[in-house]
């Protein structure tokens, strides 16, 4: 890819959501915004949202990101906080598609296997990574942000992947994990009796 490629990452969040625009040139990564928004200071769920779009869609405006990267929420246990963080991942995608970007959601582990090659990293290593990779001075106070780059750097490297897009178009099949009795089945005369 030798023309500009911008994407924007979010990790969505009601009390702190991180963000980050790359920009690619020739495989050179270059960091051109790098934040948080607070959120905790409104007390009306409705009113994080508003600010959520408002952020999202004045950094859409300004950086003008041809593709959005944003953190899946991860399963827990309170029902009620999946719900907000749900409604906040959807505001960012909503903001991302009124501006005509593609939009791709990535886990957790996804975003943590692709940058250190360990779906188990924890934050602190994968900002380490990070910070290394970009050439960066100083890490972000707030992991968040750091996590919106993760999500915007892992989709840059899923992009450099020969599979890039197949799997949701259904042109690449996984295989299923084979057991014993399938592998005798389909090689009857690989068996000794």
């Amino acid at each position: 890819m030798s023309k500009p490629y911008k994407i924007i990452g979010i990790d969505p969040g009601t009390s702190v959501l991180g963000y980050a625009v790359i920009e690619i040139v020739k495989k050179q990564i270059t960091l051109h915004s790098l934040g948080v928004v607070h959120l905790s200071k409104y007390k009306d769920h409705y009113v994080k949202l508003q600010k959520i779009h408002e952020k999202v869609s004045f950094l859409m405006e300004t950086y003008q990101p041809m593709a959005m990267a944003i953190e899946a929420p991860f399963f827990g246990k309170n029902v009620q906080s999946m719900l907000k963080l749900g409604r906040a991942q959807g505001v960012c995608i909503a903001a991302g598609m009124l501006q005509g970007v593609v939009v791709t959601e990535y886990s957790p582990r996804k975003i943590k296997q692709s940058i250190s090659g360990n779906g188990n990293a924890s934050k602190e290593q994968l900002s380490a990574l990070l910070l290394r990779m970009l050439k960066l001075d100083t890490a972000p106070s707030y992991l968040d942000a750091t996590d919106a780059l993760g999500v915007a750097v892992c989709h840059h490297l899923q992009m450099q992947s020969p599979l890039y897009g197949l799997e949701s178009k259904g042109q690449v099949k996984r295989k299923k994990k084979a057991s014993w009795g399938s592998f005798v089945k389909e090689n009857p005369n690989r068996v000794k009796k």
